[in-house]
């Protein structure tokens, strides 16, 4: 049977032609993407919708022949498991109700959870029914800080001020926070597997957010215990992780949580990118910006990455996702560039 070159690579093997697959690759540089939006009401509903999700999820497969399919859906589906309220609001993003003590910690029940992302896990199934073995399917969830950024904040910050000051305050409250979360997203993750997914992958936006004294209890240590009991779970299943912003910090948190790949955002240096892949396979980490560029930029720093990581077991990827008004010809020069 034929084994995906993403799974090779996760695998730890050195390929002549690196897998690639983008960050937010199914999304709104895609007209067909565009068009179904349109006809899906809320950004919630499309998520929730096995049908239109797994076809969002296909498109940029079925036009680029990525070697990897990921999930159409969204890290906040965690809180939505959870009973939060959540919409998204077209110029402000995600909006939920704000948790800011104890007392507003949504109770986990497993059952409830697993009922309100069932249809999440169905796309998971139609998406891997319909790929052909060469073609990975990657999972995914936020990780507990970034999830609880957004419960806490109530949507985006530019300054995670609540965040900040209830970890601070109140570690004890908090962490009954992060336990939640750690438990709903090993079910979910879990779920998604059963469902079809190979490999899952753990975004943590904002790690980045956590200065050093709060990064090792807070970001590292509920992503060691997901990896762990993932991993007790589903043997051999790789775990992405990805602590974005984290710089200097990241060699720590791949060795401590146990991941089992490294993506690496654009503010990575690629020496760093390299004593990194001496320990594990790495994805990245073209600017996004460069691909919006085009041309002979976007041809240099897609080399420049080749000629530093190709060495080694890697995964092309950006170091962050795809923007909305990136042309479709830079993508399809990328996608020459890196099999050519």
């Amino acid at each position: 049977m034929t084994q995906s070159l993403l799974l090779r690579a996760l695998a730890g093997e050195t390929l002549d032609t690196p897998p690639l697959w983008m960050m937010r690759q199914a999304g709104r540089y895609l007209p067909e993407y565009r068009e179904l939006r349109a006809r899906a009401g809320s950004f919630v509903d499309l998520c929730l919708s096995p049908e239109m999700a797994a076809e969002v999820t296909l498109q940029p497969i079925r036009r680029y022949g990525f070697d990897a399919a990921i999930l159409f859906s969204d890290i906040l589906m965690v809180p939505y498991g959870l009973g939060r309220s959540l919409r998204f609001e077209e110029g402000r993003g995600p909006i939920l109700e704000p948790i800011r003590d104890r007392a507003g910690i949504p109770v986990f029940d497993p059952d409830t959870f697993a009922a309100k992302l069932a249809p999440i896990c169905e796309t998971v199934a139609r998406v891997r029914a319909a790929l052909g073995p060469e073609t990975a399917l990657i999972g995914f969830a936020g990780a507990p800080w970034t999830v609880a950024s957004y419960m806490v904040e109530g949507g985006s910050s530019r300054d995670f001020a609540a965040l900040k000051l209830w970890a601070y305050s109140d570690p004890d409250g908090f962490s009954v926070l992060m336990g939640t979360l750690v438990d709903a997203t090993v079910l979910y993750l879990d779920q998604q597997i059963r469902a079809g997914a190979q490999v899952v992958k753990l975004f943590d936006s904002w790690a980045g957010a956590a200065p050093e004294s709060l990064f090792e209890k807070w970001v590292v240590q509920p992503t060691a215990t997901i990896v762990q009991r993932l991993n007790a779970l589903h043997p051999g299943v790789p775990v992405i992780g990805f602590a974005r912003g984290a710089g200097v910090m990241t060699s720590g948190y791949g060795s401590a949580t146990g991941v089992t790949a490294l993506a690496l955002d654009s503010g990575i240096p690629l020496a760093m990118a390299c004593a990194l892949q001496a320990e594990r396979p790495v994805q990245g980490n073209l600017d996004p910006i460069a691909l919006v560029a085009g041309g002979d930029a976007l041809a240099a720093e897609t080399d420049r990455i080749l000629d530093a990581l190709s060495g080694g077991p890697f995964i092309f990827n950006l170091g962050h996702g795809i923007l909305p008004h990136t042309p479709l010809a830079h993508v399809e020069a990328l996608v020459a560039r890196v099999r050519g």
